[in-house]
């Protein structure tokens, strides 16, 4: 099927109001036996030791998955005399602009939404089954299970009236064979395999010997090898034939012969369940009635929030997002059912729960493969989530003491600054200083040279300046991403490592074969294509050039732009290798500081100070196993909710369920806009409310934002200084426990930042918070206030164990569960809980007496 790209990136007035996504229509199939089938009405099939799954045949049929340890209980179930598997072939539209994207369905043809099962048994050991042509092989320590079948389409405004194959036989129009695989992984996973073979298009009826799936074999067959068990975490599918099967098939509409590339899986849900995930999400936490889309770009400026959406969309094509758009999705979810699934591989998917009593996934592709997880509470869900995936590692100790102090200006800026913050007594972890490379004007505001060397104009002494921080036991933090701009333009650049690239011939070409320059804000760069087997190597020499110098740390931005038209070293479909791109990016990156601690000697390699960090914004499904810490990307300095100081809070607590333990954002945010029409400056109060807020996550990092002289600083006067010093104070007073929700975090993949769900997944309320209040591991509630002037807040006390909460500034106790209370919350005295007479809670208020915060 054809693929249609429209570049946007260089209109200068565009429709304000652009289009949406737009996916297949949910169409509800049914369900037939064919009359040769033999299954019982109810029948019981083991898979693995610890699985069943259940057939009943009692209104329409369907199928269901338990436990054997709780079997009452259905982790997944399809949705009684309705089809669950679906297929179709559509084209792909994309229209791309300067990092954001959306796809469309087009022209889809040949919708199979009906389906059969001929067949339900359980393969032992090593065996092999017929598909198709060919034959499928496996390999597997416990017992797998295999449903084949067909879908099929019915033709134009002929509709099944009866759930008989003979009744509907005749007014097939199309019809292709599938099976689906369920498999044991460990005691608490089960994946799946669904597979779609080759498509048959007729215009008679179907004979009993066609129905019953048997084909002319090839003269030579082929062999698919699936592989169950082992090491490898994913299923790998492989043709070792390149013969093909003849399938005659009319053309329509242009298409001509074609495949099956849309798979819907279609299983039920009910209309009270909550659905929470999807990976980093900034507008909602439960997504029940939406359609979620499963793709990396950009996250817009505004995405909703008006008027600056509007005007983002104006100048730069669907730049301003939608609710949907993120930099890190992931397609993972658990529902307060406590029913969870991901898939695995990087096709574009998107998750449709629009309607009451189903879900349906499409996926692009003719196969796909998934995780189905078992857990009696969300905290259980997410360990055998994070089990599989991946987990950071512990987080070294320096970060995550003081205040992290995001600053330009070049080192006489850093100096000023720094005797500032001593006089002010503040705790100091590092200064990052992204402008280590220089600074280049932009019509969007101060931006940087993508050239990943020091600019010694701008940071004079630039060693020098790093030994005397490290003495104070300060580090030093910098920035890169995977982009390379010329520096034609550049006098004093040492080297041009845009220049060096393209010569090793490791840049994402274009379809002539030459370096694709892709648009990215304000200009055009270069992108590393991570999938070349020296791109790895060279890059790790720059990093090691800057850690050379002193430097512990930088921010590995970027990894959401892979244009879905590049041509990549590995040949891989450029819009999975999109959704990939992210994952590549910090697995280079963490490679980087593993291979670089383990050269250290001696007490060094002991030596937690002198661990390395980068944290990055874009991620996918796997992130987690391989970047370090993340941060929310650009917010805008503004109190809205889709992009501004409450969606920092959403996207905190969404990406907490799906395995990103370590978030934060950026003080204040970072996107501003001054135009004569458009103004959003960071204002002081802002500011000192995000500073409230920002004490209570991982990392507690400052940011000048892109237009930092309109903007309010930590620096700007006594009173942004004073609040800074005490709020940095706070950070610090509950370091201990943060110790020990790290360690937790990379044992179990538990979050550090936790929705009241995840450990109040029964109180009904619970579900419908958003950004309005989270837990600091189980011990501290935050009711954060993120209203301009607003001097009190509603703080929400769960049902769920017995406990009292304590005020942290007045000692109120509140021990009425369910209840709410107005809570007084005047700058400097956020609404902040503890338990009463627990260690964490203790031990939190002696550290503020401590530091004279109390």
């Amino acid at each position: 099927m054809s693929l249609k790209i429209t570049k946007k990136h260089n209109r200068h007035l565009n429709n304000p109001f652009p289009s949406k996504p737009k996916s297949l229509p949910f169409k509800h199939g049914t369900l037939f036996l064919n009359s040769q089938t033999t299954l019982p009405p109810h029948q019981i099939f083991p898979i693995g030791n610890d699985f069943e799954l259940i057939w009943r045949s009692e209104n329409g049929g369907r199928v269901s998955i338990s436990h054997k340890s709780n079997p009452t209980r259905s982790i997944w179930s399809t949705v009684p005399g309705r089809s669950f598997i679906s297929t179709a072939m559509a084209e792909t539209e994309v229209e791309e602009s300067r990092g954001s994207f959306i796809i469309k369905d087009k022209n889809v043809q040949f919708i199979c939404n009906h389906q059969t099962i001929e067949e339900i048994k359980v393969l032992k050991s090593q065996t092999a089954f017929e598909f198709e042509s060919g034959f499928l092989e496996f390999q597997s320590e416990s017992p797998v299970l295999l449903i084949t079948g067909r879908v099929f389409g019915m033709k134009k405004n002929k509709k099944p009236l009866l759930q008989k194959w003979e009744s509907v036989e005749k007014d097939v129009c199309s019809y292709v064979n599938y099976f689906i695989l369920f498999d044991q992984k460990n005691s608490n996973q089960i994946g799946f395999q669904v597979k779609i073979g080759k498509p048959n298009v007729v215009n008679v009826k179907l004979s009993p010997k066609i129905y019953r799936g048997h084909f002319r074999k090839l003269t030579r067959p082929r062999r698919i090898r699936i592989r169950l068990w082992g090491r490898r975490r994913h299923q790998v599918v492989t043709d070792s034939s390149n013969e093909e099967e003849n399938v005659a098939m009319k053309e329509k509409n242009g298409l001509g012969f074609g495949f099956f590339n849309r798979i819907c899986v279609t299983y039920s849900s009910e209309r009270n369940e909550r659905f929470f995930g999807f990976g980093e999400q900034f507008s909602h936490m439960d997504f029940k009635g939406r359609k979620v889309p499963i793709f990396v770009q950009e996250q817009g400026i505004g995405r909703g929030d008006q008027p600056i959406t509007f005007a983002a969309n104006l100048v730069s094509y669907r730049a301003g997002g939608d609710w949907s758009t993120t930099y890190a999705p992931s397609p993972f979810y658990m529902t307060s059912k406590m029913r969870s699934l991901y898939l695995e591989g990087y096709d574009y998917s998107v998750f449709d729960l629009t309607h009451d009593d189903s879900v349906q996934i499409q996926i692009h592709g003719d196969s796909v493969e998934g995780r189905i997880l078992y857990g009696n509470s969300p905290s259980e869900l997410i360990e055998q989530f994070t089990e599989s995936i991946g987990r950071p590692p512990v987080l070294p100790d320096w970060i995550i003491s003081g205040a992290i102090v995001g600053m330009q200006g070049g080192t006489n800026s850093v100096k000023n600054v720094w005797e500032e913050l001593v006089a002010y007594d503040v705790p100091i972890s590092a200064f990052w200083l992204q402008d280590w490379v220089g600074e280049r004007k932009t019509v969007i505001g101060s931006q940087l040279w993508w050239n990943w060397e020091v600019d010694e104009t701008r940071y004079q002494g630039w060693k020098e300046l790093i030994r005397d921080l490290s003495v104070k036991h300060i580090k030093v933090m910098t920035y890169c991403n995977p982009c390379l701009a010329p520096m034609d333009r550049k006098v004093d650049a040492r080297r041009n490592l845009f220049e060096e690239a393209k010569k090793l011939d490791i840049l994402v070409k274009d379809k002539n074969g030459e370096a694709y320059m892709v648009p990215n804000t304000a200009f055009d760069v270069g992108m590393l294509d991570l999938t070349h087997p020296h791109t790895a190597t060279w890059f790790k020499k720059i990093l090691h050039e800057m850690v050379d110098d002193g430097v512990r740390g930088w921010m590995a931005d970027f990894g959401e732009g892979l244009p879905v038209d590049a041509c990549i070293y590995s040949g891989e479909d450029p819009i999975s290798a999109h959704n990939r791109y992210p994952e590549l990016w910090a697995q280079i990156n963490r490679e980087f500081t593993e291979e670089w601690k383990s050269k250290l000697i001696g007490k060094e390699k002991e030596d937690p100070s002198e661990s390395l960090v980068f944290f990055m914004r874009s991620g996918f499904r796997n992130s987690p196993k391989w970047a370090m810490l993340f941060w929310e990307g650009d917010q805008m300095v503004s109190w809205q909710a889709n992009d501004g100081i409450k969606s920092a809070v959403v996207g905190l607590l969404s990406s907490g369920l799906c395995g990103y333990a370590f978030n934060h954002s950026d003080i204040g945010g970072y996107c501003g806009v001054n135009l004569p029409f458009f103004k959003y400056r960071r204002d002081e109060e802002l500011l000192l409310r995000w500073m409230e807020l920002n004490a209570f996550t991982t990392i507690f990092r400052t940011h000048e934002g892109n237009k930092p002289s309109v903007n309010s600083q930590f620096y700007s006067n006594q009173k942004t200084l004073t609040h800074f010093a005490r709020f940095a104070k706070v950070y610090k007073a509950w370091k201990f426990y943060r110790v020990q929700l790290v360690k937790e975090a990379s044992e179990k993949g538990l979050p550090v930042c936790r929705h009241l769900f995840l450990h109040y997944p029964n109180d009904d309320h619970v579900h419908s918070l958003t950004y309005e209040q989270f837990l600091v591991g189980e011990e501290i509630l935050v009711v954060p206030t993120l209203d301009k002037h607003r001097k009190n807040v509603k703080a929400y006390f769960p049902v769920g164990e017995s406990c009292v909460w304590k005020h942290i500034w007045t000692g109120d106790l509140y021990d009425i569960q369910g209840s709410e209370a107005l809570i007084e919350a005047p700058i400097g005295y956020p609404a902040i809980f503890v338990k009463d007479g627990s260690v964490v809670g203790e031990n939190f208020l002696r550290n503020l007496r401590e530091f004279s915060i109390l």
